[in-house]
C-alpha cells in the first residue's frame, strides 16, 4: 500500500461541550486534497457540530486545528472562508428570486466604482461551472426558483467552488433528490476531488458513500470510531459502527477494555 498524502485539514483532540452536554469528545479528524472523505454517523453523533467548529460558527473548548500541517484558529466564518473552507448547508442558502449568476456571488459581488460589474461575474460564474463539468444549467440569467433540485445543489456547490476553496463540505447534499439528480451532484462530488480538492461528504445513504468517497469516517455519541480508507470496510460494518461504535476488530475500544483510544487510527 502506497504511503498516503498529508492531510489538508486535520483535527486533533476536539471537545465540544454545550453547558454539561459533551457533543464532541476528543475528535480526531483529517481530510486530504484529492479525495472524498464521507463523515457518518446517526442523528445527534455530533456530525452538524463538528462542521460548525470547522466553519467557524462554533469555537472549540480544547484541541488543535491543523491546515496544511500548520496550528491555525478559527475564530469565526470569515477565519474559515480565508483558508478556503467552504460548507454547502442541506438548505443551500439560496435566493429563490435572484438569478444563477446574482446566487454565487451575493454578499461578494464584484463593482466597477458603485455599479455591479455583471459581465466579469458572469463570466467568472460560467468559467466555474465549466470547470466543474456542469452542463445541467441552461441559463446562467435563470432564476433560482426555475432550478431542478439536482441543479440548485449544483449552484450551491460551484458558489463554494468559485471563491478558491481548497476543503468544501457537502451537509447531506442528495437527501431531497431523484435518482439521476443523485448522480448528477455524486459525480460532482469526485470531479471536484479530481480537481484536487478536499471534499467532505455527509450522508446517511451508505450507497451515495460507497459510490464516490475514498474514505470513511464514523462519529458515534460525539466520538470518532473510526476513520478508514473505503475499500477497507463493507457495508454492514459502517453501519455497525454508525450505530454500536464498533464493528469486530474496527472502531471505539469495548467496554470494560479501559483503553482510551479507538482502532485504525481513530482516537475516541
Amino acid at each position: 500500500m502506497s504511503t498516503s498524502p498529508s492531510p489538508l485539514l486535520e483535527l486533533s483532540r476536539i471537545n465540544k461541550s454545550f453547558g454539561p452536554v459533551q457533543v464532541l469528545r476528543d475528535v480526531d479528524f483529517t481530510v486530504t486534497a484529492g479525495e472524498v472523505t464521507a463523515l457518518v454517523g446517526d442523528n445527534g453523533a455530533g456530525k452538524s457540530t463538528l462542521v460548525k467548529c470547522v466553519s467557524g460558527i462554533y469555537s472549540i473548548d480544547s484541541g488543535i486545528v491543523f491546515y496544511d500541517g500548520e496550528p491555525i484558529s478559527i475564530n469565526g466564518p470569515r477565519d474559515a472562508a480565508d483558508r478556503g473552507i467552504e460548507v454547502v448547508y442541506q438548505d443551500l442558502a439560496l435566493c429563490d428570486n435572484l438569478d444563477v449568476v446574482q446566487n454565487m456571488f451575493l454578499g461578494r459581488e464584484r463593482r466597477t466604482g458603485l455599479v455591479l460589474d455583471e459581465a466579469t461575474m458572469e463570466e467568472l460564474a460560467a468559467e466555474t461551472l465549466a470547470g466543474l463539468s456542469v452542463r445541467t444549467v441552461k441559463s446562467l440569467r435563470q432564476p433560482v426558483s426555475s432550478l431542478s433540485g439536482g441543479q440548485r445543489q449544483t449552484v450551491a456547490i460551484a458558489k463554494a467552488v468559485l471563491w478558491n476553496s481548497n476543503v468544501v463540505i457537502l451537509d447531506e447534499p442528495t437527501a431531497a433528490l431523484g435518482v439521476a439528480q443523485t448522480g448528477q451532484v455524486l459525480e460532482l462530488a469526485r470531479r471536484m476531488a479530481d480537481n484536487g480538492l478536499a471534499v467532505v461528504l455527509i450522508s446517511h445513504n451508505m450507497n451515495d458513500v460507497f459510490a464516490v468517497a475514498d474514505r470513511v469516517a464514523a462519529l458515534y455519541l460525539g466520538r470518532m470510531a473510526a476513520q478508514v480508507p473505503i475499500t477497507e470496510v463493507t457495508h454492514a460494518q459502517v453501519v455497525e459502527l454508525i450505530t454500536a461504535g464498533r464493528s469486530g476488530d474496527l472502531g471505539l475500544p469495548a467496554a470494560g477494555s479501559g483503553d482510551d483510544y479507538g482502532l485504525n487510527g481513530a482516537r475516541g
